[in-house]
Formats: structure tokens, C-alpha cells, sequence
């Protein structure tokens, strides 16, 4: 019946879903769809205007204020860096000036990302994820490919260095998600339904291993594994999935010397072969943290980020926050990103209640990036993880990690002003 109501009112003009809102009102109840605008719940009366179902603001002010408590702990962190030899002759401002350009591109390559409709991110699917595959391949091609402390992992674009790594989080959920659509007759089907998207993720994390970046792997294997079970994958073949991965995972630790010492270190950090080795950054993050207490020591007056704790402007952003700002400002964040993370899964289910799986299944996406990516970073400084090099979402310095990321949360908006559209009689 519900099912009816609503084929035939999703046929209907704009003007006239706008007159009959009671009947709009009745069947958003029967399925649990509040229209959420601004952070509160609208149930839609007559005198409700239909502007009020636009995208979902309070989502909106959250990123925000994330972006800005980012740049503002960026600034603190980096302030002291041009008294250390390393980074030659540079100004107090530099990497936060650096960090406010990459959110200005950011901005404006999230505004083009929402102008776009979710059925042409779908149609061009595959396209974009073997873009993601080509960019991979080049970073590993000598005087192309940028190296850093070792790792081969930036194409240099004059203005910024782009991290093809994060191109690829994003163009494997959009390629997931659109496999699953495509694939759901045959889900139940291990070799038809779920090995072709194994070596898809496969190929990708060869590439990212040659590099290495294991960190940007492990999230990019979530978002797949994620989506694969969200997208209805039978539960024996998710676990069977799983269970290969933790192995796989095993191995590359097992297998690698410098990745295993630092699995040592993260055991005892605090020993004297791997205080001032692999354990150094840990140790002094729970230096830092430990000093914050619960008030913090204020904002500005971190004793760590005076050349202790290295990258403390990127991987290790949140030891400052605990340090300048204590277990309150810490709790605050992961607050916020909790908070953002169910919003994000709250739209993509809402999505997949109108029958718009792609859609839903991309936003489910982006919500399991976000909050994986920042576990991981808050459970490295909280001592809880071993080091891995991934930055804490919308916060840490990096150009092409904000652009990004800030292109996938345009998407999920975009994701919930269709949803709206549709509710109200319009067309996504």
C-alpha cells in the first residue's frame, strides 16, 4: 500500500506534491523519513514552506566548524617549525597560509561535486576508478612521482602536491557502490558477485603497498568490505572476506621488517631500544596528551610541538588538541565526529528507504571513511593503535586530503537535497 502511495506520488508535478503535504506528511510517518533541515525535524504541515527541505544544514555547520578548529590547531602546531633546520627558511604562517589555499580549492571543488547528480557519479563509475588506477601507476613512475621521508607518494602540481591515495578512497566507495547496484541478482554468488570487486581492491592495494601507504589500503578495504556488506553480500561470504584480509593484513606485518618493530614499539613504547626509534612519536603524543589533563595547558602553550613530536600538523594533530586543550577539547571532537559520522549513515539509509541504493550505499560510504579514518588517527595518538600514517579527517594539514575529503561530505549533501526533492514531489 505504502509502496503504491508512493509510486504515485513520486509521478506527481512539484505544485502538486505542494498541495496535498497531508498525504506527504502521512506517508513520510509510515516510513520513518523525518526531513531534516537545519538540524531539527520538520513534519510536514500545510504551513510548512517547502524551503525548508533543502540540504541538510546542520551536517553542513559541523564540517564547518571542524574546517575552522582545523586551521586554527594547524597554525598552533606549525608556529614553531621555522626554528627547525629541516624545513629551511620559512615563516611562522607558512603552513597555515599553505592550509587555508588548499581549503579555498577545496571549497570550490566541493561546490562542482554537489552541482553534480548522483546518476552521472553512478554512469561514470568506472571511469573514475580506472582514472585512480592511472594516477596510481604514475606516482610510481621515477622523476614523476614526488618522494617524502621515503614513500613515493604525491604528483607535484606546481600549486599543491596531490595524493593520487586519496583520489582512490573516494573513486573505489563510487566504484563499489555503483558493483553493488549492478550486481545485486548475483550477490548471493561468491566468484560471480564478490571476487571480481576482491581484485579490483586487490590491484589498488598493490599499488599502494609499492609506494608504501598500507594506512591509505586499510581504509580503502573497509570502505569496500563496508559497502559489500551493506549492499546485502551473504554474511558467510563477508566473513570469508574478513577473515582473508586480517590474514593478508598479517602478513604484510610479518613479512615486513620496519612494519613489525613497529608493532614492538607500540607494545613498549616506553623501552630503551624503541624510545628514540620506532616509539618516539608515540611516547611523546602521551607526553603531550598526559600534560593536557582535563583543561589542557591552553591554547598556544604546548611544550611538544616545540620540535618533541614530529608531525605534529598532520598525523599527530589531535596530541596538540589534548595537550593545548585537554581530555575536554578531545572528548568535544570525537563527540563531533561521531556525531557526523551517524548523520552521514542516517541520509545514506534514507536514500536507500526511497529506493535510491546508489546513492545511499555512497553516502554509507563516506560516513564509514570519515569515522574509520578518524578511529584509527585518534586511537594512534591515544596510544590505542599502532603508528599509522593517516591524518585526522577535515583537520590536519594536507591539501589533498581536505579537497577530498571535502568533495565526498559535497556528495552526501548533494545525496540528501535528492532525497528531499524526491519527498517533496521533485525529481533527483
Amino acid at each position: 500500500m505504502i509502496a503504491q502511495r508512493i509510486s504515485g506520488w513520486f509521478r506527481r508535478s512539484d505544485s502538486g506534491a505542494s498541495a496535498d503535504a497531508s498525504e506527504y506528511s502521512s506517508v513520510q510517518s509510515e516510513l520513518g523519513l523525518p526531513v531534516r533541515a537545519g538540524g531539527m525535524e520538520y513534519r510536514q504541515t500545510t504551513s510548512t514552506p517547502a524551503s525548508v527541505l533543502g540540504f541538510d544544514q546542520a551536517l553542513l555547520w559541523v564540517i564547518l566548524a571542524l574546517l575552522a578548529w582545523g586551521v586554527v590547531m594547524v597554525y598552533s602546531a606549525s608556529i614553531a617549525l621555522p626554528d627547525n633546520p629541516r624545513f629551511g627558511k620559512i615563516t611562522p604562517t607558512h603552513f597555515v597560509v599553505r592550509h587555508l589555499m588548499g581549503l579555498v580549492m577545496a571549497f570550490v571543488a566541493g561546490a562542482i561535486a554537489f552541482q553534480v547528480p548522483m546518476a552521472l557519479w553512478e554512469r561514470y563509475a568506472r571511469a573514475l576508478f580506472v582514472l585512480s588506477l592511472f594516477l596510481l601507476v604514475l606516482v610510481l613512475v621515477p622523476h614523476v612521482g614526488t618522494v617524502v621521508n621515503g614513500a613515493r607518494r604525491w604528483l607535484s602540481l606546481g600549486i599543491m602536491n596531490f595524493q593520487p591515495s586519496e583520489l582512490a578512497k573516494f573513486a573505489v566507495l563510487i566504484y563499489a557502490a555503483d558493483y553493488m547496484v549492478r550486481k545485486m541478482e548475483i550477490k548471493e554468488r561468491f566468484f560471480r558477485a564478490v571476487l571480481p570487486m576482491g581484485a579490483a581492491v586487490a590491484v589498488v592495494g598493490a599499488l599502494l603497498l609499492a609506494e608504501p601507504d598500507m594506512g591509505a589500503f586499510m581504509v580503502i578495504a573497509v570502505i569496500a568490505m563496508g559497502i559489500l556488506f551493506l549492499g546485502g553480500v551473504n554474511a558467510r561470504m563477508f566473513f570469508l572476506i574478513a577473515f582473508i584480509l586480517v590474514l593478508a593484513f598479517a602478513a604484510m606485518v610479518w613479512f615486513s621488517d620496519w612494519r613489525r618493530e613497529r608493532i614492538f614499539a607500540y607494545l613498549d613504547p616506553w623501552s630503551e631500544k624503541h624510545t628514540l626509534g620506532k616509539g618516539y612519536q608515540l611516547s611523546h603524543s602521551l607526553i603531550a596528551i598526559g600534560r593536557g589533563e582535563i583543561f589542557g595547558v591552553g591554547l598556544g602553550g604546548s611544550v611538544e610541538k616545540l620540535h618533541w613530536l614530529p608531525e605534529a600538523h598532520t598525523d599527530f594533530l589531535l596530541a596538540v588538541i589534548g595537550e593545548e586543550l585537554g581530555l575536554v577539547g578531545v572528548v568535544i571532537l570525537i563527540g563531533l565526529f561521531f556525531w557526523m559520522t551517524r548523520r552521514i549513515m542516517h541520509i545514506g539509509r534514507q536514500a536507500i528507504a526511497l529506493d535510491r541504493v546508489f546513492a545511499g550505499l555512497v553516502a554509507q560510504g563516506v560516513a564509514m571513511w570519515m569515522g574509520f579514518q578518524a578511529f584509527i588517527n585518534m586511537g594512534v595518538n591515544l596510544g590505542a593503535l599502532p603508528t599509522k600514517g593517516l591524518t585526522l579527517p577535515l583537520m590536519s594539514f594536507g591539501g589533498s586530503a581536505i579537497l577530498m575529503n571535502l568533495v565526498a561530505l559535497a556528495v552526501v549533501l548533494r545525496v540528501d537535497y535528492e532525497n528531499k526533492l524526491l519527498m517533496r514531489g521533485g525529481h533527483a
